[in-house]
């Protein structure tokens, strides 16, 4: 072992030790690796940078766009939808619609957000079918693990096998040369997940089904008692609120007044107008206010910043519908609003929401909440865009959001786009399966047609795309060229060889399997298949076979995160709706992970022949 192989183990060690810790981020890790390979000589600068050019981080951040327009236009909301309508009240037709709803819908969009859009749907069903949530709520996470293994685009592992594959000089995947194997491993992980679902839950209690049901915009109101706290009012000339911003006024904690939408005149009617802090309030707005402090407050907030009562048009929630909503967020373990208080907290500066009310233990806290320090398990109540809301999505490591109201699925902000969506990707999949153009301009195609039919705006491209995600793999890359500069692969290739001794390449990759599992159990699955997919082709190289069985094996195992609960975002984000403990993960899922090695083992080398 030479200095610069060392060197360069030495390295990768302490950033896989800092991704265990999650100290500093990890795609702050793979950035600060770049600047050490190239000081030490080992890799030149464009070396170091060839992962910003790498089609395959093109390819994934494309179709966060394609995915995020499917939730925009309401596709993927209408899915669930359909599943509720034609599953009935029967637990098994259930649990096999929603899993292959949330494999079918992941394989083209990010599996987090699939996640994340079915778990209000999955709740409603428990509650309607008086099951405990945590019967549907670890099925949901392993059908959107297993959706990354139906396509080339379903998860980023397999786009970065593929790249590995171009490097070595090899063909890459299909857009279905994936499906087969995946298509297997599904059917039988429904079959697992009914035939253990026992190990996860009886019948729900009341109570769980009172938790669980999904409400309307009205119904959540009520229970944080807000119905009766809402007023309309107009700002008359004279106010002193003309002329100031919302963080100037600070009427929250003078008044206990929340803005939570503003009414502005245009030319051709009235706008409504979020509530960011920067937001300066003009004469002849009309401010939509929840007080916490009684009628005796209003009086005193009205009378003294001179404000005229105006009459709801309906209720005050069907009136916001449209434009503004409100959703139930849990404060998971790890977050880090944990400690802090609403005050703190700044959720109208940093997200544009607002928190209208705060559950404990079940109970609804009724009092001023600005200094209530939050806890592990509490539950928000937040009101704000749809927009806003949806964002929360994208932060499960402090939400998760728990309760989205009915009236969200008529709100989607290009509905109306619906079949465009549906045709962009349509149009996209078709130029990747034909091969008519490269993969990477057949998704940017995609993402043009859903901009230019309005399918999704510019903001919301960019806020879609995981960019974490996206540095991580190009931090990360150069360290497959480093190792191969410095003997590393080799060297780790006829570890793995001699341990496996004088094996068939199966056994070979059953080792990679199990090896890309465990190493997978401490990274992410995308860094995970950055490190293992030159190894897997090296294999490959000295048993002198075809690389593809073993490509696939790595991009499989990548993927196979069903152990523990913090081995995928899939699974930490239901790990709280479910109420689930580590050991329900390792119970249900190592002997999951153990079938589908072999799964692989006994059938890749059917479908790519050595």
């Amino acid at each position: 072992m030479n200095p610069e192989m060392l060197w360069v183990f030495g390295l990768l060690a302490l950033c896989v030790g800092c991704f265990v810790a999650n100290r500093p981020r990890m795609d702050v890790v793979a950035i600060c690796a770049l600047p050490a390979l190239v000081l030490s000589g080992i890799l030149t600068v464009n070396e170091a940078l060839a992962g910003f050019s790498e089609p395959s981080v093109i390819l994934i951040a494309a179709f966060f766009v394609i995915g995020e327009g499917l939730v925009r236009t309401g596709v993927a909301f209408r899915v669930g939808d359909w599943l509720v309508e034609r599953a009935g009240s029967d637990e098994t037709r259930l649990l096999i619609l929603l899993m292959l709803a949330v494999a079918l819908l992941g394989s083209v969009m990010s599996s987090t957000g699939v996640v994340a859009i079915f778990i209000p749907v999955a709740l409603s069903i428990a509650a309607r079918i008086g099951a405990e949530p945590r019967r549907l709520m670890m099925p949901l996470a392993f059908a959107a693990l297993m959706s990354g293994m139906l396509t080339l685009v379903g998860t980023p592992p397999n786009l970065v096998v593929n790249a590995e594959l171009n490097r070595a000089g090899q063909q890459g995947f299909g857009f279905f040369d994936f499906t087969p194997m995946g298509l297997v491993v599904l059917a039988f992980g429904v079959a697992y997940m009914l035939l253990v679902r026992g190990w996860l839950g009886g019948p729900a209690s009341p109570q769980a089904q009172v938790r669980s049901r999904r409400r309307r915009l009205r119904e959540l109101a009520e229970d944080y008692q807000l119905l009766n706290r809402a007023r309309r009012m107009m700002v008359a000339n004279g106010s002193p609120m003309i002329g100031h911003t919302l963080k100037e006024l600070q009427l929250r904690a003078r008044y206990g007044a929340n803005i939570i939408a503003i009414e502005r005149a245009r030319q051709f009617g009235r706008v409504m107008l979020t509530t960011a802090a920067n937001r300066e309030i003009l004469s002849g707005d009309v401010i939509l206010v929840d007080f916490a402090r009684g009628e005796e407050g209003i009086a005193r907030f009205a009378g003294e910043m001179r404000l005229q009562d105006r009459a709801f048009r309906n209720d005050y929630f069907a009136d916001l519908s449209r434009e503004l909503g409100l959703a139930e967020v849990l404060i998971p373990p790890g977050s880090s609003l944990i400690g802090k208080s609403i005050l703190e907290l700044r959720m109208r500066t940093q997200r544009g929401i607002n928190v209208m009310g705060l559950r404990r233990n079940g109970q609804s806290l009724a009092d001023v909440l600005l200094n209530e320090k939050l806890k592990m398990g509490d539950t928000l109540l937040i009101a704000g865009t749809w927009k806003s809301i949806r964002v929360l999505h994208t932060q499960a490591h402090d939400f998760l959001v728990l309760t989205l109201p009915a009236e969200m699925d008529e709100a989607a902000p290009a509905a109306r786009r619906a079949p465009h969506a549906l045709a962009c990707l349509a149009i996209t999949v078709a130029l990747m399966i034909s091969g008519a153009v490269p993969n990477v301009i057949a998704a940017l195609l995609g993402c043009i047609l859903m901009g230019a039919l309005r399918c999704i705006d510019m903001d919301s491209a960019y806020r879609s795309i995981h960019w974490q995600s996206l540095i991580l793999i190009v931090g990360m890359l150069p360290f497959a060229t480093a190792l191969q500069k410095t003997g590393g692969i080799d060297y780790l290739v006829g570890g793995l060889l001699a341990l496996t001794g004088d094996g068939s390449p199966r056994m070979v990759m059953a080792a990679l399997f199990a090896l890309t599992a465990v190493v997978g159990l401490f990274i992410s699955n995308t860094a995970t298949a950055v490190l293992m997919a030159p190894i897997g082709i090296g294999l490959a190289g000295q048993l002198g076979v075809s690389p593809y069985p073993f490509a696939m094996t790595v991009a499989l195992a990548a993927s196979a995160a069903f152990m523990t609960p913090v081995s995928s975002p899939v699974n930490t984000l239901v790990l709280g709706p479910g109420d689930y403990r580590f050991g329900d993960f390792v119970r249900v899922g190592v002997p999951f992970t153990v079938l589908v090695m072999l799964l692989c083992v006994g059938l890749l080398p059917v479908l790519f022949p050595f």
